[in-house]
């Protein structure tokens, strides 16, 4: 006889255990948590940006086509790299043989915008006084080495071009009258505060301490500028100490010559010119040079004592 089929033996049930959620504050912190790291990386890309790009802000350079070579001109190279290249061209215009300044040489440094040509005139009016002129492309600027230019790039090319004409020239460095424009005015008062035999000074239309141009850039708006701007081309403080007499021409139609000359040290001899004049510009230069440096190539240049007014 066969036994009946027995039926499966049932499972117990247990209740099905609820899907597990995410909390949706948790969700909404974990957003805002990575849109702020992306925010705050990104933030910190922009000012690492503009930290390496501020010049950009100040200095205009202008490139030349070709690089002149060594002819009758006087194009000089200089300023050596590590691998004894010159970075820097120059171009040297001699007096003439016992002409009033022949003593006297010009190492003139032009502003950030532009090239050196652009300076041409200035130039030809300070030859035709009859003194000897230096000037030179800045790196980064007409027939220099091809770079980016900076604060420090160009302090330094002022430096290698006061070694070239105090070495290479063996001129003395009280014959040497630094002549900047521009913003080559904060470097021309950079050689003179660390080399005291200069005898004198020239600003032309100085431009110096660019913190407030850099604020006033729209570009560096949402930026901490104060905290990362590094092309402050230092005018105003150093000029203020400075015992060499000092020529400052302010060419502003406006009438107001920079902050930095009220505050200038003495001796100093300030000019407004309203607008240009060859005539006047000649004759306050050869004011200045009569007052503080001897006319006898000769003779040895030492500051006059009395102070200009």
């Amino acid at each position: 006889m066969s036994r009946p089929a027995q039926k499966p033996a049932k499972r117990a049930s247990h209740p099905s255990s609820p899907p597990e959620t995410v909390s949706h504050i948790w969700l909404l912190k974990a957003i805002a948590f990575t849109v702020l790291a992306a925010f705050i990386c990104g933030y910190i890309t922009l000012c690492l940006l503009f930290y390496q790009g501020q010049w950009q802000l100040v200095l205009y350079p202008r490139r030349a086509a070709t690089k002149p070579q060594n002819t009758e001109n006087s194009w000089i190279h200089f300023g050596p790299d590590e691998s004894a290249t010159p970075q820097l061209t120059g171009i040297w215009l001699p007096a003439a043989p016992g002409t009033h300044y022949a003593n006297i040489t010009i190492l003139f440094l032009p502003d950030g915008d532009g090239a050196l040509s652009d300076f041409n005139p200035t130039l030809n009016r300070l030859h035709d006084l009859g003194l000897n002129i230096f000037a030179f492309d800045y790196r980064g600027y007409g027939y220099s080495a091809d770079t980016h230019p900076n604060q420090r790039k160009m302090t330094q090319d002022a430096d290698s071009a006061w070694n070239y004409l105090t070495t290479s020239r063996a001129i003395p460095a009280r014959q040497i009258v630094p002549y900047g424009a521009g913003l080559g005015a904060a470097l021309a008062t950079h050689l003179a505060a660390i080399h005291p035999a200069i005898p004198a000074l020239i600003l032309d239309s100085p431009k110096g301490d660019l913190l407030a141009t850099a604020l006033r850039d729209p570009r560096s708006s949402l930026l901490p500028v104060r905290l990362l701007f590094h092309e402050h081309f230092p005018l105003a403080q150093p000029l203020a100490t400075l015992p060499q007499p000092k020529l400052l021409i302010s060419t502003d139609k406006s009438g107001s010559a920079p902050a930095a000359f009220r505050t200038a040290s003495d001796p100093k001899l300030i000019v407004e010119f309203a607008s240009p004049s060859e005539t006047l510009y000649k004759q306050t230069l050869t004011r200045f040079l009569d007052q503080y440096l001897p006319l006898s190539p000769t003779r040895e240049l030492v500051p006059s004592p009395v102070p200009l007014h």
